[in-house]
């Protein structure tokens, strides 16, 4: 592994095309392969800008899905590979990509001491073996994709009739990633889903070499201990083995907000970190047994690579996960959407960002999954959503359908932020005469809905002038709250810089740890969870609370005790954590149903 962050799946088109950004200085990133009419048109812009020939993949053609996918990474995999080729032949020069390449890497890298020897080499001929030495080093960052199991609509043929559940979308997608040539991962997230599991199963090219090297890796992204637990065996006893387990906050980051019942991301990992063997043993004894009864044995459980993401904003909290953890890897998101030499955020978006103030950011219910959304107010999707509904017409015309899930109104689902099922609901609203201020808040439920199938694609469309007539331009973006410290476009140089400690992008003091950032979050989310259910109080309800806040005490009492390890933070930082803490008690402790 040449870095030790990677830039983690950014909606839909924001890291669509990463990889062939960043994956040639040893850059780690993740593709969404949710959207194929999106990635359809992607491989058509670039086979038209590397002059490769493009043949149409359409919805007339067996299995598009799988292909459409498919074909468009295995032009990344072979773009990235004549890039990696390319550069392996350039001269060492003041900006040349093979310089750049080995200007960027960590300090720690093994390559780094090679590399300065080389500059300071006087003698030509050792100067040249040195050069030749380091070419060898060059790696390309992993290609890996990302697919949200419970994305997974059930498709139909011309005739309305249901397809085969191997049609359905996630199990497509995830079709189209292993006949892919690509040698990465794919990353689950959202939870289980036992029908794209099981499928994972069928697919050998999941399954491990007589070697103990995998030609597709499995990647579960989670949230806490337990759910990485459950998701690992129920795989292991299929015989997949898990690679990695990617830990992310659960309100503290960008995307659908996937909140734990108050467990805070310290306490998290400190779990991770000591039950590593344990769960490595547990899942290897199961995963061998299952090959064992099909005349397969393996000697040594596979290693397990763990790696966090979620509201990191500077060097000391990157190097603190990777010392203090012992976790191998960071996943930087947000920051990078400042970026534009690694994600794609059209012009007046990124204008927007590097203009926020904190109020900007916030988590929401636009999403139709009925996940919390983390959404950003300055977006042109939010503007369209409050133009339609002062017209009279809110909702938005559905028409890839991805986020189909609502079956209210018959058997065949809807989008909940759809016109078609909007209007159906306020209709009911409105039947039932409820007083002013009730009306508007149920009102304000339906209509917070919005499209994220055209939002979060619009942004490619946009950067690339693909745009097509009629075709929507308003652009939904998902970005965490640690996002507003970052305040302008940066350079991919400077943020690795940054990153790496090199530089300070952010310089605002007052930005609280990352740790007391997602307390902050958490006692804002259980307060609204009892606002939300003031008027319906039960038992479970008024438990629930209890065990949220019990569970958030304990997190403040976990991190009382970590400041004694916060050596390599300003004093400032460590200052201010235990007053934020007791304020944080103190606000836990007013919340409570009446």
């Amino acid at each position: 592994m040449t870095h030790s962050f990677h830039i983690p799946v950014l909606g839909l088109a924001f890291s669509i095309d990463s990889p062939l950004k960043v994956a040639r200085f040893g850059i780690s990133s993740v593709i969404s392969i949710v959207d194929d009419e999106l990635i359809e048109r992607i491989r058509a812009y670039y086979c038209n800008s590397y002059h490769k020939e493009y043949l149409p993949i359409t919805k007339a053609d067996q299995n598009y899905r799988s292909l459409r996918i498919t074909s468009y990474l295995n032009l990344v995999s072979q773009a990235v590979k004549e890039q990696i080729d390319h550069m392996r032949t350039e001269i060492f020069e003041p900006g040349s990509a093979i310089d750049r390449y080995f200007q960027l890497i960590p300090e720690s890298h093994p390559a780094k001491n090679c590399y300065y020897n080389m500059l300071l080499e006087t003698n030509y001929v050792e100067k040249a073996k040195k050069k030749q030495s380091l070419r060898s080093f060059i790696q390309a960052g992993d290609i890996d994709v990302n697919i949200m199991s419970k994305v997974d609509k059930i498709n139909h043929d011309k005739n309305g009739n249901p397809l085969d559940e191997k049609w359905s979308d996630a199990l497509a997608a995830l079709q189209g990633f292993a006949n892919s040539e690509l040698k990465s991962s794919v990353i689950l997230s959202a939870g289980m889903n036992p029908r794209l599991y099981s499928y994972l199963a069928e697919l050998p090219s999941f399954w491990q070499n007589e070697d103990g090297t995998f030609d597709k890796k499995l990647t579960l992204k989670v949230s806490d201990y337990r759910s990485a637990l459950i998701q690992a065996k129920f795989l292991a006893k299929k015989g997949i083995w898990v690679s990695e387990i990617r830990v992310e906050s659960g309100l503290n980051c960008g995307g659908h907000a996937f909140a734990t019942d108050g467990f805070l991301l310290g306490p998290i990992l400190c779990e991770f970190k000591n039950k590593k063997l344990i769960l490595q043993q547990e899942l290897f004894a199961i995963y061998q047994q299952y090959w064992t009864q099909r005349n397969r044995h393996f000697a040594d459980a596979p290693p397990i690579k763990y790696t966090v993401q979620g509201g990191v904003g500077t060097a000391s909290e990157h190097q603190f996960l990777l010392k203090h953890y012992e976790f191998d890897a960071v996943g930087w998101g947000s920051p990078f959407l400042l970026v534009p030499e690694a994600t794609t955020v059209d012009d007046e978006t990124l204008t927007a960002l590097t203009t926020s103030v904190a109020d900007d950011f916030y988590i929401s219910g636009a999403s139709p999954l009925g996940v919390p959304f983390n959404n950003f107010r300055k977006s042109t999707a939010e503007r369209l959503r409050k133009k339609r509904i002062k017209e009279g017409r809110p909702g938005s015309p559905c028409k890839k359908k991805y986020l189909v899930s609502n079956i209210d109104y018959g058997a065949e689902p809807i989008c909940t932020a759809s016109r078609l099922y909007q209007d159906k609901k306020i209709k009911e609203l409105k039947a039932k005469k409820l007083d002013q201020v009730t009306y508007e808040q149920e009102f304000a439920r339906i209509t917070e809905k919005t499209c994220l199938c055209d939002g979060l694609a619009a942004p490619a469309y946009l950067k690339y002038n693909i745009l097509k007539p009629k075709e929507q331009d308003a652009v939904s973006i998902c970005p965490g709250p640690n996002t507003v410290w970052f305040k302008q476009k940066f350079s991919l140089d400077q943020m690795i810089n940054h990153i790496y400690g090199k530089d300070d992008l952010i310089k605002n003091e007052n930005r609280p740890f990352f740790f007391i950032s997602e307390l902050e979050l958490y006692v804002a989310h259980i307060k609204k969870y009892v606002e939300l259910n003031s008027f319906s109080v039960d038992d479970k309800k008024i438990k629930y609370l209890d065990k949220f806040k019990n569970q958030l005490i304990d997190g403040i009492t976990y991190y009382r005790n970590l400041t004694h390890d916060l050596k390599d933070f300003s004093q400032q930082i460590i200052n201010s954590i235990p007053q934020q803490l007791e304020n944080a008690e103190t606000e836990l402790a007013e919340i409570k149903f009446q």
